[in-house]
């Protein structure tokens, strides 16, 4: 406000004369004055200095809320340990969020991992050893990776379930997550009670095969991901065969169940004699373990096709639709 408007006239600087008895030259002298002289075109503010002194008071009380910030983070640091006790743990840790896991030997009976992600600290654990009661008493938030695929496996998973829900109720547990790998036909009913909006404790479950009970809410599809079973590697991008030509159009290698839509593709390849292009291996009765040369004939036919046929199965999910 105050400097709007005409301005009134300004003083002008007076050549000032030579100190008698200066040594410096007149150039150098007109030189500092001429430094010293604000330009015409310029404003001048008496009050520059004090507005240098207020932003610069106002920046360090902006860093100092900044510092202050941080600290509060971390100090509202969540840590979340996750339980592996099936196969689909190793995807979500290893090919999902990218850790590590301590040992390297898949056959050990113990094996842990740490990650930090922002104020997020995972710590992962799975192998025959983890048991129960193995969950530290001071554990706020858990994530449980179950397997509820067949009545044993039920059996086993119910146990973990209801270990950690004798620490919910004791106030030890704060929130509890579920990574389920679920029944193929989609019949999870025994894993409903559980659920918080039904008097249990589970805030949220994330499920593997299709299911009316995905909701978006409490409810998540989840994927079934890579047969890490059977030691599915952690695949390097760069090692794809992206812009090159492969030397089969397709390939399938798996179980044919009799009666299935599998024995409606084979037939089809044959009757186009698309098998001439394609590599095709079948067997009929499904093998949960796999040798270092039949996982090396899989991976081959994954990298050098153009196209991995995933014929449904029990269920439409595949691990052809991740591993490919």
């Amino acid at each position: 406000v105050f400097f709007q408007g005409e301005r009134g006239s300004r003083r002008v600087s007076t050549p000032r004369a030579r100190n008698k008895g200066s040594t410096r030259p007149w150039q150098k002298i007109d030189e500092q004055r001429d430094f010293q002289q604000p330009e015409q075109g310029n404003e001048w503010n008496p009050w520059e200095e004090d507005e240098k002194v207020e932003n610069a008071l106002q920046h360090k009380a902006q860093l100092q809320g900044f510092q202050k910030q941080i600290l509060q983070n971390r100090s509202r640091q969540k840590k979340v340990q996750i339980w592996g006790k099936a196969a689909i743990g190793l995807y979500l840790w290893q090919h999902i969020l990218g850790g590590q896991l301590t040992p390297s030997d898949v056959t050990a009976h113990w094996r842990e991992g740490e990650l930090k992600a922002g104020n997020l600290h995972f710590r992962f654990c799975t192998g025959p050893a983890v048991v129960p009661g193995h969950i530290p008493l001071d554990t706020e938030n858990v994530v449980l990776v179950l397997n509820g695929r067949e009545k044993g496996k039920i059996k086993f998973a119910t146990q973990w379930l209801d270990y950690a829900q004798t620490l919910f109720q004791t106030h030890k547990l704060q929130h509890v997550a579920v990574v389920l790998l679920g029944n193929e036909e989609c019949d999870n009913k025994w894993i409903e009670p559980y659920l918080k909006k039904h008097g249990g404790f589970i805030d949220l479950i994330f499920l593997v095969y299709d299911s009316r009970w995905v909701n978006e809410e409490d409810i998540y599809q989840w994927p079934l991901g890579v047969a890490t079973y059977r030691n599915f590697p952690v695949v390097d991008l760069n090692n794809l065969m992206l812009h090159s030509s492969r030397p089969y159009l397709c390939n399938f290698l798996g179980t044919v169940y009799k009666g299935s839509s599998r024995e409606i593709l084979l037939d089809v390849l044959k009757r186009e004699r698309l098998n001439t292009m394609c590599l095709i291996s079948v067997r009929e009765q499904w093998l949960p373990q796999e040798t270092s040369e039949s996982l090396k004939t899989y991976r081959d036919a994954l990298l050098q096709s153009d196209l991995t046929l995933c014929p449904v199965g029990i269920n439409t999910e595949c691990y052809r639709i991740y591993e490919a």
